[in-house]
């Protein structure tokens, strides 16, 4: 994650790259049809639920993270670290983290229920199947991982075309299809139906998924120093990836919203409805099979992407500081955090059996889906005092990018970020019946036991002896 100061004059970036090469990585690391279906049960409102955050979260967080990346080096330990202190920088890096055990969990619930219509659409609705299938193709990929990661990124860097775009694209082209053949619309799709219905604050609730769909700008920023000219081509290629990222959602979220009714929606098989629904109308149904296995093997190059990504960041900062005890440091013989991804692994279990003790999949995947916000939003809240205070105190340090007006997209990203995280405490619509305390106590549980308390332990407990000098890593990877 590391790069050079791209205002050093006699040491420039190795390698150049344009504008828009940067906003296709940045838009193949964020885009994806996972969320289409949340946002497809509001119909032509989706477009709306989707600028909104986009404008009050994904536009400061990349502008703001890019001139971050451009003047300090070590990702969002450092920024938080030298902006506020110590330790609100390891709780930063520690909530990044942490995102990634209810992220999974997520994602394998995605791909359980997309599973489903490959063997048995029924399979879909069911606890027991999504729990069983998060359990074995996690720990399938900590197996992997722990194995290095070499070949992983060739598969990840086809997920985009592959999973995302192909599938979208069909998605897409039949639902006009469908719609050109005089088929009426699930959703209505005039004017009057623009704005999200308003039903109280709970309506508002599902906008909370938009935020974690954003989320991840921070990582490609490290590559603004790349650019020959960081402070004109950076914007344009946010701009750009904020476009793409934007159609990507939108237009597949509105495609699904054309075929199946929102009330027959589920929030993790939406999009297999979707195909399913289009593929019968052309006697194409066998088709189903071959995209779910393609969604499938997308959502599982990204998994292995991410699975030793943020663990080796938080890895780094524990040897440098004495964070975490040597046992959650020992490294494998291929240098790989082998102890600390099994720990998570553990951690991901006990939530996958959430899901088959929840009778309704579609609530835990939303329940895990809010605590996995709200843990990556602490991080951002941070971020965002750490920018202002890096730009008061250090005016002078060398940034290869500057953000315009800083101080007010830290507000706007800040308030937006703290409004998303106490949203998530409410109980959306599609809750009503449900018990608002339970809610409240799991996510609160979930959310702020595992994203602060837990963080505040370690600190607390941490001994000089747990410093572990960066010469060891190599020995003692030889060694094991």
């Amino acid at each position: 994650m590391s790069e050079q100061a791209a205002t050093l004059p006699k040491a420039p970036p190795a390698v150049w790259i344009s504008w828009v090469a940067l906003a296709l990585m940045t838009t193949s690391s964020v885009a994806s049809l996972r969320a289409a279906p949340t946002m497809a049960v509001y119909g032509l409102a989706s477009v709306f639920l989707y600028v909104v955050p986009a404008i009050v979260f994904l536009l400061p967080t990349s502008l703001v993270s890019a001139e971050l990346a451009s003047g300090w080096k070590g990702g969002i330990y450092k920024w938080v670290a030298t902006g506020i202190s110590k330790p609100m920088g390891f709780l930063a890096v520690w909530c990044q983290f942490a995102m990634t055990i209810f992220y999974y969990p997520t994602l394998l619930g995605f791909v359980a229920s997309t599973l489903a219509y490959v063997f048995n659409p029924a399979l879909a609705s069911s606890g027991v199947w999504t729990a069983v299938v998060i359990v074995v193709f996690y720990w399938a990929g900590v197996y992997v991982s722990s194995r290095g990661t070499k070949g992983v990124a060739g598969l990840a860097g086809g997920g985009l075309i592959i999973g995302t775009l192909i599938p979208g694209a069909l998605l897409v082209t039949l639902g006009v299809v469908f719609l050109g053949q005089g088929n009426p619309s699930a959703a209505p799709m005039t004017a009057a139906n623009f704005f999200p219905e308003w039903a109280g604050l709970a309506s508002l609730v599902l906008i909370v998924n938009n935020f974690l769909s954003y989320s991840g700008m921070e990582m490609n920023a490290v590559h603004v120093s790349s650019l020959k000219n960081p402070g004109k081509e950076y914007p344009k290629s946010m701009f750009l990836a904020m476009g793409l990222v934007l159609l990507i959602f939108i237009l597949p979220a509105l495609a699904i919203s054309w075929i199946v009714p929102a009330e027959e929606l589920s929030l993790t098989a939406g999009v297999m409805q979707a195909f399913d629904a289009v593929l019968a109308s052309f006697n194409m149904q066998g088709l189903t099979p071959i995209l779910g296995i393609m969604l499938v093997a997308a959502s599982l190059g990204g998994m292995l992407t991410w699975l030793a990504g943020p663990s080796k960041g938080l890895l780094l900062i524990s040897r440098e500081e004495g964070y975490l005890p040597p046992f959650l440091q020992k490294l494998n013989k291929n240098g790989i955090q082998q102890n600390l991804l099994v720990i998570q692994g553990l951690i991901t279990t006990v939530i996958a059996l959430g899901y088959a003790l929840i009778p309704d999949v579609s609530s835990a995947y939303w329940i895990f889906s809010v605590i996995t916000t709200q843990v990556y939003l602490i991080m951002y809240l941070l971020m965002f005092v750490a920018a202002i205070r890096l730009r008061r105190n250090d005016p002078g340090h060398p940034r290869g990018y500057r953000a315009p007006m800083l101080v007010g997209l830290c507000g706007v990203g800040f308030a937006a970020s703290l409004a998303a995280l106490l949203v998530g405490f409410i109980p959306p619509s599609q809750f009503g019946n449900g018990n608002p305390a339970v809610y409240f106590l799991i996510v609160g549980g979930g959310a702020l036991g595992l994203g602060l308390l837990v963080p505040f332990l370690f600190y607390k407990m941490r001994k000089p002896a747990w410093k572990l000098p960066a010469q060891e890593e190599q020995t003692e990877a030889e060694s094991s």
